[in-house]
């Protein structure tokens, strides 16, 4: 959690320096010389495609120390509506979520060991080992309920600057680093202000869109005493079926202690 604070230092700073250091450029006497220090300011404190993913990441999840939060999975196809519940403690590249509700699904599990993922519930013997590409429910994927690694299971590259919604936006494409994680290839908009992901439409091995996702984040965290913006709801809507989609809602985030045990496999049978 300290690489939070830092990194949160490092933006304020480049946002009261920069303005300054521009200021000084124009006032050279000479305009050639001052536009060659402007360039050079900007292009120094440019974000690379590797820093927009983990600061995106973070708002998503992805923190060394603990963290628990719950979602609730709910479809919506055809005017069909389904919901489940589930509480999710995530510990560095482990994550664990647990069905809460509805009674049918009430003890399902789902164990994410870095890309490794195992499925149990009561009544198996022992858990079974699943994709993270799988249908979770409607559109939501194995993948896409723990926390986000984008920074850890794609190659990045910063290819424009677009607006999502009228907010700026660095447009990212992402490729696959291993045949085991959620897609094999995602467009990825993340905001220019506060590195936030807007928008992601995620890609088949071919570069096809199959669906998409827009992501708001209403929910606050407290993390070493400061408040921090995280997830509050992820739309995943189907590209080739209009109307069908599904949202995860995020709620009650916080700062936990998860002790490595809770993410070994072999305790997951009770």
């Amino acid at each position: 959690m300290g690489k939070i604070g830092r990194y949160s230092s490092m933006i304020l700073v480049v946002a009261t320096v920069l303005p300054s250091s521009f200021a000084l450029a124009k006032g050279k006497p000479k305009g050639g010389k001052a536009k060659e220090v402007e360039s050079a300011e900007v292009s120094a404190v440019a974000p690379t495609a590797e820093q927009l993913l983990k600061d995106a990441d973070r708002a998503r999840g992805a923190l060394e120390d603990g963290i628990s939060w719950e979602i609730d999975v709910e479809t919506f196809d055809e005017g069909n509506q389904n919901k489940v519940h589930y509480i999710v403690k995530v510990k560095g590249v482990d994550a664990l979520a647990e069905a809460l509700a509805p009674a049918r699904n009430k003890g399902e599990m789902m164990l994410f060991n870095d890309r490794n993922l195992w499925f149990f519930k009561p009544g198996l013997k022992k858990p079974v080992a699943i994709s993270a590409r799988q249908k979770l429910m409607g559109q939501a994927a194995n993948g896409d309920i723990a926390s986000t690694n984008y920074y850890r299971d794609y190659e990045g590259k910063v290819v424009g600057e677009e607006n999502i919604d009228g907010v700026p936006c660095f447009k990212l494409e992402l490729k696959a680093k291993a045949k085991n994680v959620t897609y094999d290839g995602i467009r990825y908009w993340i905001s220019k202000s506060n590195h936030f992901g807007l928008k992601a439409e995620f890609l088949t091995v071919s570069g096809e869109m199959f669906k998409s996702a827009v992501f708001k984040y209403d929910n606050k965290i407290s993390l070493e005493g400061k408040q921090a913006a995280f997830v509050s709801q992820m739309d995943i809507n189907d590209t080739l079926k209009a109307g069908s989609h599904t949202v995860i809602s995020y709620t009650s985030p916080r700062a936990d202690k998860h002790p490595d045990s809770l993410f070994n496999i072999n305790n997951l049978v009770r």
